[in-house]
């Protein structure tokens, strides 16, 4: 270029300063038009005290789970965790739009740029500061794909606590490299369902060749945390503490995207429990129930399909019936999905507050299958250079969706959505992709019908 010529370049990404990192997190339940249904005790079948959940939580968590605040002070060593690798970048995928010739502004905040690769560690962090505050000694927990059990043991080692790790027996076989980021992060991980608690031991017995679920492994984490008086429980999703921790995404995105003088139109995430769409959501739909037009478009896989083909009820968050009874949408819990990749989204229930704002037609549902999901994902590897984790496919699916719609209408629209992981410790899934060996799942109803025919029943 010669001096005086304009450059060409164009601006891909936004970054906010270390000292713009939020102070604040938001809490949709100041804003919802209308109350959730309070959690419901397993047994008495009746509205919980908050004192009922000491065993499992720390009472701060507690306090934010039922909160009516809107705004939510971060504590300043959470902020000094989180500063480790926020804020994360907004990009504009400029590759991915002219490879699809679409008139659309394409976005994404990139969630991929945490040491454990994914949105989770923002709850983590905030969830192990608040139990080593309260005196716990350990923390169990839960993993699917290994994003949140990664997440929760980095977080652990940063607060010096120990951490133990039930993952899902099948991404435990089919993701090695996540479970050695939680060994090296200093967390004992057990294959679930496990030996180990009398939960496992039922599921084993009755399917020594079980797959696992999510539920499985939660019933596992929370009965081994309250055998431990000194042991809490910790969750990386579905949970209204949760939200709020996540909310971090979208109040950056916020910003950045006033910075650059733009806004969505239509803002996307992968749910599986719901955490990573509702952290990047739930801050603009504060702005669309205060009348300004957005779409918020929730994608789930059709072999999961909780918010698509599930039921709005009370069921239970784990397989053996051990936790609250939640008013959400659920595939019920004794539900077993099929070993697809994207293993964080195998989960039968959604989070109340993401199930609400459905329930209220406030967020619209997609469900797609892997194969298209997974080529999605390579596309935008070609396009933008990062290869997406398995969930982060379906997000991406849809956000195309969207830019192929903008091309056929003709419509300049604004499409942001949350890259919520990284892909590079699913190479293996990718590997068996590139063969042709991943299959799509459609679950057949009567196999939904009789895991719902179990709800319990809550008047």
């Amino acid at each position: 270029m010669k001096m005086g010529e304009k450059s060409s370049f164009s601006v891909r990404r936004s970054f906010l300063g270390q000292t713009e990192l939020p102070e604040q997190w938001y809490n949709l339940q100041a804003d919802l038009p209308v109350p959730l249904p309070p959690p419901i005790h397993p047994i008495t079948k009746k509205p919980l005290r908050p004192e009922e959940l000491e065993s499992i939580f720390p009472r701060s968590l507690i306090a934010q789970e039922i909160s009516q605040q809107r705004w939510i002070d971060i504590p300043d060593p959470v902020r000094e965790a989180l500063s480790l690798w926020r804020p994360t970048p907004l990009v504009r995928a400029r590759n991915l739009e002219k490879e699809l010739k679409t008139p659309a502004r394409i976005y994404f905040k990139d969630e991929s740029v945490s040491p454990p690769g994914s949105h989770k560690p923002n709850t983590a962090v905030a969830q192990a500061y608040y139990n080593k505050l309260e005196g716990i000694r350990r923390l169990t927990t839960e993993t699917g794909a290994g994003q949140w059990g990664s997440s929760l043991a980095m977080a652990c080692r940063l607060f010096g606590l120990e951490c133990t790790v039930y993952m899902v027996r099948v991404s435990y076989e089919q993701k090695p490299y996540r479970r050695t980021m939680m060994q090296l992060w200093g967390a004992r991980v057990v294959a679930s369902p496990s030996p180990e608690t009398e939960s496992g031991r039922k599921i084993l017995a009755a399917d020594p060749d079980c797959p696992g679920s999510l539920g499985i492994a939660i019933s596992e984490a929370v009965e081994s945390a309250v055998r431990d008086p000194d042991c809490r429980y910790s969750l990386g999703s579905v949970l209204n503490h949760v939200m709020l921790h996540q909310t971090i995404i979208g109040l950056e995105a916020e910003k950045q995207m006033q910075l650059i003088g733009d806004w969505p139109d239509v803002i996307i995430g992968c749910v599986g429990g719901g955490s990573n769409f509702a952290g990047l959501a739930f801050p603009f739909l504060r702005h669309k129930l205060a009348g300004r037009p957005i779409r918020l478009v929730a994608v789930e896989p059709q072999a999961c399909p909780t918010l698509t083909r599930g039921q709005y009820r009370y069921d239970f968050g784990d397989t053996a019936g051990q936790t609250p009874l939640l008013k959400m949408h659920t595939l019920g819990h004794s539900f077993v999905p099929p070993g697809i990749h994207a293993g964080g989204l195998r989960y039968h229930g959604m989070a109340p507050m993401v199930s609400l704002a459905v329930r209220l037609g406030m967020v619209e549902v997609v469900a797609l299958h892997q194969r298209e999901c997974f080529e999605a994902g390579q596309l935008f590897a070609a396009t933008e250079g990062i290869i997406p984790a398995p969930e982060t496919c379906h997000a991406i699916r849809a956000a195309i969706q969207e830019a192929l719609r903008c091309r056929e209408t003709g419509q300049e629209e604004c499409i942001l959505f949350n890259l919520s992981g990284h892909g590079l410790c699913d190479l293996s899934s990718y590997e068996k992709y590139l063969a042709g060996q991943l299959e799509d799942y459609e679950y057949p109803q009567e196999r939904i019908d009789a895991a719902l025919a179990e709800l319990p029943i809550v008047e």
